[in-house]
């Protein structure tokens, strides 16, 4: 079983990034953790991170195939994009969304979630403990 675990714009800046909100931790760490998650499920896993939208578009469209599960963290895309939920939807890969912050408390921008339109889940406010979260929830359902 091999999952690609995406995050959007401005996760690379994890621990610099409004650590009130993010945790003060940063990226390498949450891949190291997300490697040790999916180790410990007996899955495999490949981290994919970038600040461009079409690139995460691209990655989404290249897992066709390749992966049969995508946790995904659109980040501020998550807001905005349609390309992204069109991108999965083209696929039909399962998907988990997933959110460091609780983004449902916070400004009302941040209220829609176009990927939750097509993910099985959307785990939102558990930190880093959320990526661990959805892994599980991934493969749950693929284990169906």
């Amino acid at each position: 079983m091999k999952i690609l675990i995406i995050n959007g714009p401005n996760l690379n800046m994890l621990g610099l990034r409004e650590p009130g909100i993010y945790g003060d931790r940063n990226y390498a760490t949450l891949c190291t953790l997300c490697e040790q998650w999916c180790a410990e499920e007996g899955m495999e896993c490949e981290l994919f991170q970038t600040n461009h939208e079409g690139a995460i578009v691209d990655k989404i469209q290249e897992a066709y195939g390749r992966f049969d599960g995508i946790v995904i963290n659109p980040a501020a895309y998550t807001h905005t994009s349609v390309a992204i939920l069109d991108a999965l939807k083209a696929v039909s890969i399962p998907t988990v969304e997933v959110h460091i912050s609780k983004v449902s408390d916070r400004e009302a921008f941040r209220q829609i979630s176009y990927v939750s339109l097509y993910a099985l889940r959307t785990i939102e406010g558990m930190g880093f403990e959320g990526y661990r979260e959805a892994i599980c929830a991934l493969k749950k359902h693929l284990n169906k």
